[in-house]
């Protein structure tokens, strides 16, 4: 069943049948596009799902006017969303801002999953905080298992 993706900066209107959403929280600036491989490990759900995608195709974080629209389409659909999936990719950024996001969505109890690659070099830090303030969360190491981690929990929401 094709998954319903809402790419920043596209307005969010929910629509019957989207099912579940899911917000792919995770580095952007200096890691690969990680975005499309979970979009296409989410596309094999056999149920419908909505995701909240912020990677766009041209975006120049030094564009002020981008940047503050990007911070406040990721503020308002990473509250909307029924479930946020945090990927800590592999490559030479410490990608601050999803640990900013992850920080308030677990200091928030939002639904989350969470997942750093093996070469990620804050994952202890992930891990810690998680085990600190939400030990029940367990931390991927793959972005197949994180995936299929969410998929499990949207399956229950989709009825």
């Amino acid at each position: 069943m094709p998954i319903r993706s809402i790419r920043a900066p596209e307005p969010y209107e929910p629509r019957d049948g989207d099912g579940p959403s899911l917000f792919l929280a995770g580095g952007i600036t200096a890691v690969a596009d990680w975005q499309s491989r979970a979009e296409a490990l989410l596309g094999r759900a056999a149920f419908p799902v909505t995701v909240f995608n912020p990677r766009r195709d041209d975006f120049d974080v030094t564009r002020l006017a981008d940047t503050v629209e990007q911070i406040a389409w990721e503020h308002r659909l990473l509250r909307a969303a029924d479930l946020v999936l945090f990927w800590f990719a592999e490559g030479p950024s410490v990608q601050p801002i999803t640990l900013f996001e992850l920080g308030g969505a677990i200091e928030r109890a939002g639904r989350v999953v969470v997942g750093a690659h093996p070469t990620y070099t804050r994952a202890l830090d992930v891990r810690e905080q998680l085990r600190l303030v939400r030990p029940e969360v367990e931390v991927h190491e793959s972005l197949e298992g994180l995936v299929g981690e969410a998929l499990g929990v949207l399956r229950g929401w989709a009825g």
